[in-house]
């Protein structure tokens, strides 16, 4: 199991210590972010990467003209200057969003409730319940840099959306640990975004303690955005059965419980089609000597893993043992493999 690669590597190397914060998380900018307003770096920390500005530090912390506040990213209208208060917390609060304009995603932790923008999906901030600072008892804690302010004489912005999200398909690999699978499908050509998950368990949102201990079901995952008119869905599935073992049952490797199972969780009824007639072309054409166990599932029970999962080889691998000793070779040989497709 991972575990044991720690141990072995524990006086050679360093071990990551991925702070489960935002301001360390990796660049994971939504496929085709062109379309929306550019972004500076600095936004991009927030909006796009999750971070948190200091507090009393942004321009609309203690600021209350008459106005509409939009987001920053996509010009969505979000809140309106009278339902913001003074909570003393360093960030503009709110204790009402415009209808429709906000959407509220459960952190991987269960411990707090973030907000992101309904349309662009980039990061606001988070909301709290029960402090009763006004009458509504909500707290929307927004950071200044996610949203510029209109005043009240002046015409709101267009809303920029995304032509293209509609083009994008999404598909879920089960297939081993998912750091090793996230690290291979993000060097494909048209895998415009690739993500750690969980899937396929008994609760939604478990921890990676959770998943490891082996009682929710749940499977690691890797769950990609892609453009199936660069490339193709059937390209995908078939790069999935030869990026690890399908035969061997709850286990990749060293890693062993039912985590590691492999299995394509599709979205939509084409992906199932198209999943299983692979997967019976595969099985009956002797690729391998055992029978393939990966099941085809849809999608359930899916949540993003912890932050620190995140873009992992790419963050760790000249630190950890299980990078170089695991992962660094699969990626070697996928690039040889596949290098048509590499971007």
């Amino acid at each position: 199991m991972k575990y044991a690669y720690y141990l072995i590597f524990l006086l050679l190397v360093t071990s990551c210590n991925a702070q489960i914060g935002s301001d360390n998380m990796i660049n994971q900018e939504k496929p085709n972010t062109t379309e929306y307003n550019k972004l500076t770096e600095a936004e991009k920390r927030v909006i796009i990467r999750k971070g948190t500005e200091y507090p009393n530090t942004g321009e609309y912390n203690k600021h209350y003209e008459d106005g509409t506040y939009i987001c920053r990213q996509c010009n969505q209208k979000l809140y309106q200057s009278s339902s913001k208060f003074n909570s003393n917390c360093g960030w503009p609060s709110f204790d009402d969003e415009i209808t429709g304009a906000v959407n509220r995603i459960l952190d991987s932790d269960g411990r707090r409730t973030e907000i992101v923008c309904s349309n662009c999906s980039g990061h606001l901030g988070h909301v709290f319940i029960g402090e009763n600072f006004t009458t509504k008892n909500t707290r929307h804690c927004v950071n200044s840099i996610s949203m510029k302010f209109v005043p009240k004489a002046k015409s709101i912005p267009k809303i920029i959306t995304l032509k293209e999200v509609s083009e994008l398909d999404t598909i879920t690999f089960g297939a081993g640990c998912f750091w090793c699978v996230e690290v291979l499908f993000q060097k494909l050509k048209g895998v415009s975004h690739v993500e750690s998950g969980y899937a396929g368990g008994k609760i939604k949102n478990p921890t990676y303690k959770m998943v490891c201990q082996g009682n929710t079901g749940s499977v690691e995952v890797a769950q990609l955005i892609y453009d199936p008119k660069i490339i193709s869905t059937e390209t995908l599935i078939d790069i999935f059965f030869h990026v690890h073992n399908p035969t061997t049952l709850n286990r990749q490797g060293n890693d062993v419980g039912d985590q590691y199972r492999s299995v394509i969780y599709y979205h939509s009824a084409q992906q199932k089609e198209i999943a299983n007639n692979i997967l019976n072309r595969i099985d009956s054409s002797n690729l391998w000597d055992e029978p393939i166990v990966t099941t085809v599932e849809s999608i359930y029970n899916y949540s993003k893993a912890e932050d620190y999962h995140q873009n992992y080889f790419n963050n760790n691998s000249s630190t950890n043992g299980y990078c170089n000793m695991i992962i660094r070779p699969k990626v070697i040989k996928f690039k040889i493999k596949y290098a048509d497709l590499i971007k």
